[in-house]
Parts: C-alpha cells; structure tokens; sequence
C-alpha cells in the first residue's frame, strides 16, 4: 500500500522547509505567505537499516525500501474554507492522504513574520491558536461538504462516499528551536494543546533538518547527536504515521532483490502476498516465514532452516513486523 501525508500548517511555521528537508524536492521556500502556490510531492524511501543487512546477506541486485508521499499544501489562514487567501482549494488534496501532518510553530523569531503580522509573545498561546485556526478551517470545509453530499443524494443515493477531513488522523510536528528539542518542560506545554485526541506529537527544528539534506545517514546521525536528538523529522514522522495508521512492514529477500513492503497490522498472509501481486493473493498456497531478528542473529537462510526456525504459515496466518516472507502460490 501506499502511505500518503499531506503537510499542512499556517504560512511561515516553517512547513515548506521541512517538505524540502524531508523530501529534498526544491519546493520554494520564503518568508512570505503562499511561497507554495501549487501542493508539492515528494515520494521518500522510508529509512528501513534491516534491508542493508538482507542486501549483504543475500548480495542481492537491488534493494527496493517501501515509500511515502508527501504533499506539501499551501499554508491555510483563518477564513480559507470561506474563500480567504488562497481559498479551500487545496483542501481538495488532503483528502487524498491518508494523514495529516500539521506543522506547528513553537519558537520565537521576530525576523519571520507570523500569518497573523502578531509579534511573538506566548509561544504556547499561540501555538494553540494556530492549531485551533487549522481545526476550525478543516472542520467549517467538512460542514461545506456535508451539504453538498446531502444535496447530491437527494437526487442520487448511490452518491459516492468522500471522507471528512475531521476523520483523518493527525500527526503533529512543533517546529521548536535548537534549544526546543531537548527542553521537555516546553515539549511537554506542547504534547497537553493536543492531548485530549490522543494525538502524536514530534519535535524538530526545519532549519537544522535543512542543514541536514545532502548528509549520509551516518553523517545525520552524528550532527543530531551533536544537538542531543536520535532520529531526524523524516523517521520521527515515519514511525509516528505508522503507529497513527496501524501500519507495519514485512520484507522479501533474494538475489534478485530485498524489499520492504507495509500492510496493515492484522493482515493475513494472503492479504500480505496481494501486495506484491493480486495473483499471490488469489492462488494463495502457503508462506515461508522467519523473523528478520533470527536471520540476521544467524547469519543465513540456511542456518535459519536448521535452527528449526523457518516455519510454513497458511491462510490464517496474522503477518508480524519483520517477518521475511516467501510466497507459494498457484494460479
């Protein structure tokens, strides 16, 4: 399956930034409001260290990692669902994403200008305002649309379902300063504006993960580590959409190639194989199954086999994080 996260936020809390930095796409960047007229994409590998590992131990052709897209969405403002600024055209495009990932600003920097042309005072008020402003924008476009859906169905029941905006998980990343992703008191002030949905909230300064583009996964890891900070806004997203949605990854290796696939939490092993292919799902027979821990604890597929420790799953089988898997099937 594909994972899709629209990127959404108040102009200059720093989202567009954070979009190059996630996807080193280019998309303009300026201190002005609307620098981002037409939504961005980007499709990025996720960050997955385990198929490094299969791709040594099988010398495998090709390593393919699973994706996500990213859709950097113009900034709204108070007023968009109504037409203000660049109107709720663009909310048309979070519909498509199976996330959302609202962007906050948490820091203080009289040099770029607030959407509101306030002058920073109370980093937490503020924080919630902005965050209310978004909800509200999403909230008054979905009462927008349940009058159109109403309308349509009046004259057609069999009108087509689209989802609400308000339904879409959230996911939501505080643009702190330096200081900002190691000061929990502040982290915490943040994490209590969205506790009440129990939402996931990260902590990343854009400007540092900007600095980062370009840089090996060693080389960021050190510069974080510099900053007190283990994962970049990249896997901090990743992991929290993945946690949000129910998500998890198994994993297919062989000479040809290694490669990560993501299914929901739950599926089937036949479920698993109508990723690759509808046919692996449909002829479904049975799957080869070891955990990746064991494969790589020992070293080879073979050692894996005489520790007893690849097994034959069926149809019922409920497929686990890192599960390396090979299909039999019949069509």
């Amino acid at each position: 399956m594909n994972l899709k996260i629209g990127i959404v936020g108040l102009p200059n809390v720093g989202k567009s930034t954070l979009f190059n930095a996630l996807t080193n796409a280019g998309a303009l960047a300026a201190n002005y409001p609307f620098a981002t007229i037409e939504p961005n994409v980007g499709i990025v590998p996720v960050p997955d260290e385990r198929l490094d590992v299969l791709a040594k131990m099988y010398d495998t052709d090709k390593v393919v990692p699973a994706t996500v897209e990213f859709v950097d969405i113009a900034g709204l403002v108070a007023g968009a669902s109504k037409g203000e600024g660049l109107g709720n055209k663009f909310l048309a495009h979070i519909r498509e994403c199976q996330a959302i990932c609202h962007v906050v600003r948490a820091f203080k920097n009289d040099d770029i200008v607030r959407a509101d042309n306030k002058p920073e005072d109370d980093i937490i008020k503020q924080a919630k305002d902005d965050i209310d402003i978004i909800n509200l924008e999403l909230q008054l476009a979905d009462e927008e649309t349940r009058a159109k859906i109403a309308a349509k169905r009046k004259k057609d029941p069999t009108d087509e379902f689209i989802p609400y905006l308000t339904d879409k998980p959230v996911i939501y990343m505080f643009n702190v300063d330096e200081q900002g992703l190691t000061d929990q008191v502040l982290q915490n002030k943040l994490r209590q504006l969205i506790s009440a949905n129990n939402h996931q909230a990260i902590f990343v300064n854009a400007k540092l993960e900007e600095e980062m583009s370009g840089m090996s996964r060693e080389e960021r890891k050190e510069f974080l580590a510099s900053y007190g900070v283990s994962n970049d806004a990249l896997g901090e997203l990743i992991k929290a959409a993945y946690a949000t949605l129910g998500l998890q990854s198994f994993l297919t290796a062989g000479k040809k190639e290694c490669r990560a696939w993501t299914i929901k939490k739950g599926s089937t092993a036949p479920e698993a194989a109508g990723t690759i292919h509808t046919d692996f799902e449909r002829g479904f027979i049975a799957a080869s199954v070891c955990k990746f821990d064991d494969l790589a604890r020992l070293g080879s597929e073979k050692a894996v086999r005489e520790a007893g420790l690849l097994r034959t799953e069926g149809k019922t089988y409920v497929m686990q994080d890192g599960d390396v898997v090979e299909f039999k099937f019949n069509v």
